[in-house]
């Protein structure tokens, strides 16, 4: 079990859920740096926040240090990671935080379970391609969006699900968030399916927001009608 502090923020991570690239990100206080300042930026003792793919937890304190740990939900998928997950929540003052195991799919997923693909390095682990095979490959639950986002309310989501944001940009988001910070994956697929995810989210009447966006992590806001 390998340990790292990021600003105090103390995470534990499993040797066998680490690679290199990975390791120097959590050591060098830089990983999941350009969410940290979107939330940093954005987020109010007053929100209710949902992560969906939490890793290791480190966003899902960060939330509890300023909402507190009853107003966070945290999603996520790999089974390798929800032991020492619930322990990082524990050990840095997030106990009340809601930690929940499975992969957010969209609505109209047909079934109870998902395949899901556990590769070296948890935070690019993903929702399993079709016809992929192999001990890596596991069953989680499937966490319908729409189900999720009733029962919690968060007014703040952050999202980081290795392309599964293509298919839970088409669906409609209820009014309760306000605020997405998600990363995208450019490398997954092509501009049009960039366009896409932007297109689907600005029919939940989602628009850019330029304080917190930097690389693939990009912070959306809602617009509503005093805003125009």
């Amino acid at each position: 079990m390998a340990s790292f502090d990021i600003n105090g923020i103390k995470l534990r991570v499993p040797g066998h859920c680490l690679t290199d690239d990975l390791a120097q990100a959590l050591e060098g206080g830089h990983y999941e740096w350009n969410e940290k300042a979107a939330l940093m930026h954005h987020l109010t003792p007053q929100d209710r926040v949902l992560e969906l793919g939490a890793g290791a937890g480190y966003l899902s304190i960060l939330s509890a240090q300023i909402v507190g740990g009853a107003n966070v939900t945290s999603i996520e998928a790999n089974p390798s990671m929800m032991d020492v997950l619930r322990k990082n929540l524990d050990s840095n003052g997030a106990r009340e935080t809601d930690l929940r195991h499975g992969a957010v799919v969209a609505d109209d997923f047909d079934g109870d379970t998902v395949s899901f693909f556990m590769r070296n390095a948890f935070w690019a682990s993903s929702i399993a391609e079709e016809g992929t095979g192999g001990s890596k490959v596991v069953t989680v639950p499937a966490l319908r969006l729409s189900d999720l986002l009733e029962e919690v309310q968060p007014t703040v989501v952050t999202m980081d699900v290795e392309g599964g944001e293509v298919e839970l940009s088409q669906q409609a988001w209820p009014d309760c968030v306000r605020l997405l910070i998600m990363e995208i994956h450019t490398k997954k697929y092509p501009p049009s399916t960039v366009k896409s995810i932007f297109d689907g989210l600005s029919r939940s009447g989602f628009t850019f927001m330029p304080w917190g966006t930097r690389g693939e992590v990009v912070t959306l806001q809602r617009v509503r009608a005093e805003d125009e």
